[in-house]
């Protein structure tokens, strides 16, 4: 708004209201004396334009953006820690509230698992905790421990909700109201509970009052039952179905389900460069391929297409350096796009270069 406001323009405008006659050059008593009246007029104008830009949701920067949301009671979601299960060796020893260290992070037993061992918490918060598999490694001694282990991760971490994401959740507020109960009124409640990543709900499912909410995990992927338990806990606990005792509604019965994982085989005939094929290329291949599933796996909450398209993967595969053509692909035996159901998420399955 105020781009044009420069320092010369400024010290041309003040000149040109000083009387014919009057020295004006540079150097001169008239221009030394308006020239740090000019600098100071010039700061104010990006001041100014600085406090339009962070005044408007749309164009604030993240201090000022989180205090215009907080106008309307939205904040942004902090950082959760992860909880991974652990098996030990003896499986007899009481760990609870013992500390154990693991590629660098440090976790807390809490409590033991439903499926055996113990459920450990990170310490600290973020993605960072998002550990499956690994050595633990006790940081105090305990005895007859003989081996320690991360098997699985229950409850992924998040990262603290970044500057775009609380933007896009001020306006879809402003658009669609979430109250008693609607739809909008579940995704909020849910996707700020621990480990969610997104959700569908279905209002009306299996007759009135039925609520059906779909969740993965922070991590786009199908949910630990451990997560969908504590979901279905922290919106309608099942023994007290109904009565309000959770986040929902009195008179709504919610089911909570694990969005299904959906293993896509892929086989196409892949023209290499000079000196690859498929051994050198494996690697590179399949962290293309991922990277497109957990793109889709992404967007699955927004209700979309939920579509695997060849010309993606194609296109996805030629941008690799070792890979010159890619023909013929099809997706599970079909030379076609591969259509997925409304709860279904794509995963990687097996991968056959037909060349």
């Amino acid at each position: 708004m105020y781009d044009n406001m420069t320092f010369g323009a400024i010290m041309q405008r003040m000149l040109d209201a000083v009387p014919v006659g009057v020295d004006k050059r540079e150097g001169s008593i008239i221009y030394d004396a308006l020239a740090p009246a000019a600098a100071e007029i010039a700061i104010t104008y990006l001041e100014l334009q600085m406090l339009i830009r962070e005044t408007f949701a749309d164009t604030a920067t993240r201090e000022y953006l989180i205090k215009r949301c907080a106008e309307r009671g939205i904040t942004p979601e902090s950082a959760t820690s992860s909880i991974v299960v652990g098996e030990f060796f003896p499986d007899t020893l009481d760990l609870t509230g013992k500390r154990f260290s693991c590629d660098g992070l440090n976790f807390v037993c809490v409590e033991p698992a439903e499926t055996g061992g113990y459920e450990l918490k990170c310490e600290a918060e973020g993605s960072a905790g998002n550990i499956s598999e690994g050595n633990l490694v006790p940081i105090e001694y305990i005895s007859s421990l003989q081996t320690a282990r991360i098997t699985g991760l229950l409850i992924p971490g998040k990262d603290e909700e970044e500057t775009e994401s609380l933007r896009t959740r001020y306006f879809d507020g402003l658009s669609v109201q979430a109250f008693g109960g609607n739809v909008s009124d579940y995704k909020y409640k849910v996707n700020n509970l621990d480990g969610v990543g997104g959700c569908r709900v279905y209002p009306v499912w299996n007759g009135g009052g039925t609520v059906k909410v779909v969740i993965v995990d922070a991590q786009y992927n199908t949910p630990s039952d451990t997560l969908v338990s504590y979901v279905q806990n922290e919106l309608d606990p099942t023994e007290e179905s109904g009565k309000g005792r959770g986040l929902a509604p009195i008179g709504h019965i919610v089911t909570v389900a694990g969005a299904e994982s959906i293993a896509v085989n892929i086989i196409t005939k892949i023209t290499y460069n000079p000196g690859h094929n498929y051994a050198t290329s494996k690697t590179s291949i399949e962290g293309a391929i991922d990277e497109y599933f957990a793109e889709i796996r992404s967007t699955w909450e927004n209700d979309g297409p939920n579509i695997v398209r060849i010309s993606q993967i194609e296109s996805r595969l030629l941008g690799l350096d070792e890979i010159v053509d890619v023909q013929d692909a099809s997706l599970n035996g079909v030379k076609s796009n591969l259509s997925l159901e409304a709860n279904q998420l794509p995963i990687r399955g097996a991968f056959a270069d037909g060349a």
